[in-house]
Order: C-alpha cells, then sequence, then structure tokens
C-alpha cells in the first residue's frame, strides 16, 4: 500500500471524529431548541409541580451546557440515555430495532446494484432506442415516485391481487415466537433463521423481506441507472477508449474492460449520500409495512414527542452516515487513484 494511499486514508479517518461530532452536537441543539424534552412531551397534560419533579429527576433542571458534557460522555460510553414514554435503553432499541433496519438496507443496496447499474449499461449501450427511453422513464418514475406510493402498489399488486407475499411485518408469528426461544440472538431474521436450523423459517422470513426491500431499493436504483447511463456515455466518448476501437477491439470488449468500470465511480461516491436517503426512507417503508426497525421506533417516538429517544436514534443514524462516508472514500480511492492526490 503506497504512501499516499496511507495519507488519504489516514486523513479521512480523522475526519470522522470532527464530522460524528458536529452532527451529534447538531442534533442536541435542535432537540434542546424546542426547550427541555419533559416539558415538550407532558406540558399542558401535568401540573407545574410535577413537570418541575420529573425534570430535576432526569436531570434537565441543571445548565444546558452540563447537559450537553454529560450526553457527550454517555455516547462515547454507547449509552444513549433512555426512552421517556416506556423507560426503554435507547442502546437496546439500537440493537434490536437497528438489526432490522440493517437488513432492510442491504437488501435495499443490493436491490438498487443488480437492478440499477446493469439496466444504465444497458440504456448507454442502447442510446436514444426504444430500450433507452423506456429505462430512463422508468429510472424517473422509481426516483421521483414516494416510496410509500411504491409500497401500495407493490402490496397491491404481490399481495392483495396475486396473493404471493405478505403485506406486512417481518415474519409469521410461529416464527417469531420460536425464534424468541433462542439464547442468542442477532435480531437479523435471516442469519437467526439460519442459526435455528428451520429452512421453513428462513423462507418466511425471506417472503416478508422481498417488498420492502423491493419499495427501497428501487428508488436507489432509478439514482444508480440515470448516473451509470450517463457517466458510460461520457466515457464512451473519451481518448482511449477511441483507441481501443481503432486497435480493433469488440464493442463489448470496449465497454466492458475499458469504459464500464470508470463510469462507476461516480456512481460508488454517490453511494455514501444513498445510505443516508435510504435510512431516510426506511422511515416511510417501515411505517407502510409495519416493519418493526430503526424508522418505525423513530416515527413512534416523535408521535409521543419522546424527543430524548428521537435525539438517541437521529445521533446513531448520523454516527452511521460518517463512518458509510469514510468507507465509500476507502472503496473510491482503491477504484481511481486520482482521489488520492
Amino acid at each position: 500500500m503506497s504512501t499516499t494511499l496511507l495519507r488519504y486514508l489516514g486523513v479521512r479517518l480523522a475526519l470522522i471524529i470532527p464530522t460524528a461530532w458536529i452532527l451529534m452536537t447538531l442534533v442536541f441543539v435542535l432537540m434542546r431548541g424546542i426547550g427541555d424534552p419533559i416539558t415538550a412531551q407532558a406540558g399542558g397534560r401535568l401540573a407545574p409541580a410535577e413537570i418541575a419533579k420529573r425534570k430535576a429527576e432526569a436531570g434537565f433542571d441543571r445548565p444546558i451546557w452540563t447537559q450537553y458534557w454529560e450526553y457527550v460522555a454517555g455516547v462515547l460510553r454507547g449509552d444513549f440515555g433512555r426512552t421517556l414514554t416506556d423507560k426503554r435503553s435507547i442502546t437496546d432499541i439500537i440493537v434490536v430495532n437497528g438489526a432490522a433496519t440493517l437488513e432492510l438496507a442491504v437488501g435495499a443496496i443490493l436491490v438498487a446494484l443488480l437492478v440499477g447499474i446493469p439496466l444504465g449499461r444497458l440504456a448507454a449501450t442502447h442510446r436514444d432506442k426504444l430500450t433507452d427511453v423506456f429505462l430512463r422513464l422508468a429510472a424517473v418514475f422509481f426516483y421521483a415516485a414516494p416510496v410509500f406510493f411504491v409500497a401500495i402498489l407493490l402490496k397491491l399488486f404481490f399481495s392483495v391481487k396475486l396473493g404471493w407475499l405478505p403485506a406486512s411485518g417481518r415474519s409469521t408469528v410461529g416464527t417469531e415466537i420460536a425464534l424468541s426461544a433462542m439464547p442468542h440472538r442477532t435480531h437479523l431474521l435471516l442469519v437467526d433463521t439460519v442459526l435455528y436450523g428451520n429452512s421453513g423459517y428462513f423462507v418466511d422470513a425471506l417472503r416478508h423481506l422481498v417488498l420492502p426491500v423491493l419499495a427501497l431499493g428501487l428508488l436507489t436504483a432509478g439514482v444508480f441507472l440515470r448516473l451509470v447511463r450517463v457517466n458510460l456515455l461520457q466515457t464512451l466518448r473519451a481518448g482511449y477508449v477511441d483507441a481501443a476501437r481503432a486497435r480493433g477491439l469488440p464493442e463489448r470488449v470496449v465497454v466492458g474492460r475499458h469504459a464500464f468500470r470508470n463510469s462507476l465511480v461516480p456512481v460508488v461516491t454517490v453511494m455514501g449520500m444513498q445510505i443516508a436517503m435510504l435510512l431516510a426512507g426506511a422511515v416511510l417503508t417501515e411505517t407502510a409495512f409495519e416493519w418493526n426497525g430503526l424508522g418505525s421506533q423513530l416515527a413512534h417516538y416523535l408521535s409521543a414527542r419522546d424527543f430524548v429517544a428521537v435525539q438517541g436514534i437521529v445521533t446513531v443514524i448520523a454516527i452511521i452516515v460518517a463512518v458509510m462516508s469514510f468507507v465509500i472514500d476507502v472503496v473510491v480511492a482503491f477504484i481511481d487513484p486520482r482521489v488520492r492526490f
């Protein structure tokens, strides 16, 4: 590994700390901008004396800087506090419900890559033909259509009309009861069903996963399709591609070996931003499919005005986005050496 690459990766790794700190501070300030969480949740429903008592018990009567540094210290220890409504550990929410969101996000990324990249290549190699026009329209539709609208269409067609796939939930009740008895659960249902050793449970969990993954993944697939098409068309006009054609190489080799790989660099770069979009889209997707992940929990605690829970969940999402940005930088550095300089 070259010195230039190590220096580049070191700088990007060092930037994670200030990035995560800025995001965490921003979340704290925005949440405190509405006042203290106790008053925001129970104001108007409890007597002032009771509110003051609860604020003192939770430590929200102390100076804002004291609260901030205690919050930062807790995050560094992996302690994001407890929810106000059900006294549940936010760390437990992240572990249990975050696994559901991780399963959904990974599946959505796979759908986006497997659909968007090949179809983007197909559209570029059939420029201005009927195939290209159709794929471009499809990309615009999936990118512009609200994810909950796509979710409704998928449920109506595959669940109501055809009856092929379940419309909601992560698994049937029988599967969940069986898995709940496992001594060491990962809370990733596909992994847990494999560890349990029951293929029927695995198929059940997989069938429940298909529609949410499609609804969220097609949104990003539309972005990838357009990016691959545009960048591949630009790459095909480059001088080194013309030189490859002049050597008599078949068009299939020219596109696959010389142009396609370079056209993927912007896709990998944008993928970091798409991770954030996926996590945002997960709120609507999980709500539409009753998928008990971080997104649905965030919506639940927002409606309950439990801003301690909201603060903890959003902080975790912000840290995930910062880490994923570093991972994308590493991948891009290996694909395209020019970014290291």
